[in-house]
């Protein structure tokens, strides 16, 4: 991309003022949040938009689908399955592709504002539903890290990914579920989903935030509902033949074998990025497993610290990932941090960064051979983000109900601290 250096600099800039914002105690406004989150993107979005490199997928795949859409075409059929998604994206992006704006910033206005959107919503995540001092104190300091995260931004605004707005819906839905709403915890779920579909991990931890089943039923009804009417939508909203319905179901349920970007399939690929279904299918399968594992084992925790430990584990184990993953656990750990949360957060901005800001300054073999140490330089962030996991408020939640456990009176004997 152009101006690597100025981009490096508001990036550590952004994460210096979260550091500083912690270490002096700062609880910034609301408006001082986002007058610095959105100055930081905006001036991301001249910067990105204006550059000469573009995104391979936002160039190849996200503009075929939204040109699609004005063109009243299937956006999964015409672009030979470079959008596997649903079309709830591709229906945004068209509008301001369809008033004239260029694609530089029209493909990027959806997830700018989602992030923008993400400022306010980390910070009520981080209240904890809590009105004293101490919940707007953690409030305000949530917010601005978030707004200042440098991993925010490149995702949302250079790479331009749809991560962004899954988790602007996702957070929602937990906010949602929290105050006991199990139609919009569901609905909000449901869009969160017809981003991207990985959110589907955090849907038994979703309802478990809801205080009973007609609740949860409600939620789980919802969160299905939701992208199935938009897979049905395609008929009208882009001509897509009743026929090929199911061919396109099928399509959204593919996923690319490609490892050797990240962790244990980067070591075996020597960092090259290659299709190996063994690796996709059995790492799948201990990803998976490893899912189920932390979820029951923080499942009486604060749902928050659940989302946060299942999160980070996904990250060591998977066999597939780009740097736009990274960006999943940022949110939740930003609102309830961990010892470890500040370095997690600078080890993935920092790996991130190279990627998007120092790999795209070489084409070609230049490219490739730095890819290779890049991605096997992976396995120096997994141990930091394991690091990050909430250990200790899992085993502080057992201590902590067995201490509140109430004594055994002896027979006949009023309860403690009862008038005599």
């Amino acid at each position: 991309m152009d101006h690597p250096i100025l981009t490096t600099f508001l990036l550590i800039t952004g994460f210096a003022l979260a550091l500083i914002a912690q270490w002096r105690g700062w609880r910034p406004s609301l408006r001082m949040a986002l007058g610095v989150g959105i100055g930081l993107r905006l001036v991301l979005l001249i910067i990105a938009a204006g550059s000469d490199w573009q995104p391979v997928d936002f160039v190849q795949s996200f503009r075929p689908a939204g040109e699609a859409i004005l063109a009243r075409q299937d956006p999964i059929l015409t672009t030979d399955g470079a959008w596997r998604f649903l079309p709830m994206i591709p229906y945004v992006y068209a509008l301001p592709l369809g008033l004239g704006i260029p694609w530089e910033i029209s493909g990027r206005l959806v997830t700018v504002v989602a992030d923008i959107v993400l400022i306010v919503l980390v910070g009520k995540l981080a209240a904890g539903g809590g009105t004293d001092d101490k919940a707007a104190g953690r409030e305000a300091l949530a917010r601005f890290q978030y707004a200042c995260n440098p991993l925010a931004l490149m995702v949302a605004v250079i790479h331009a990914q749809l991560e962004p707005v899954s988790l602007v819906f996702l957070v929602g839905a937990y906010l949602a579920a929290r105050s006991g709403r199990g139609w919009y915890a569901g609905v909000l779920f449901g869009l969160a989903l017809s981003a991207k579909s990985w959110p589907i991990i955090l849907l038994p931890v979703l309802l478990a935030m809801l205080p009973t089943w007609r609740l949860r039923a409600q939620a789980f009804v919802m969160a299905g509902a939701v992208p199935v009417l938009f897979l049905l939508s395609l008929p009208l909203g882009a001509g897509t033949p009743l026929s090929k319905l199911r061919e396109i179901s099928q399509v959204l349920g593919w996923v690319r074998p490609i490892v050797g970007e990240w962790g244990w399939t980067a070591m075996m690929t020597g960092g090259e990025w290659a299709l190996v279904p063994a690796f996709s299918k059995y790492g799948q399968m201990v990803l998976y497993a490893t899912l189920l594992v932390v979820m029951i084992a923080w499942w009486r925790s604060d749902k928050v610290d659940t989302t946060t430990a299942m999160l980070l584990a996904f990250m060591l184990v998977t066999p597939r990932l780009g740097a736009q993953y990274l960006l999943w656990f940022v949110p939740f750990l930003i609102a309830r941090p961990t010892r470890f949360g500040q370095a997690a957060l600078a080890s993935a901005a920092l790996w991130a960064g190279l990627g998007y800001i120092y790999l795209t300054q070489y084409v070609d073999y230049d490219w490739w051979w730095r890819h290779r140490w890049w991605a096997q330089a992976s396995l120096l962030v997994i141990p930091v983000l394991g690091a990050a996991i909430p250990w200790e408020r899992r085993r502080r939640l057992r201590r902590s109900a067995e201490k509140e456990e109430p004594p055994v009176e002896a027979p006949g004997e009023p309860p403690v601290g009862a008038l005599r």
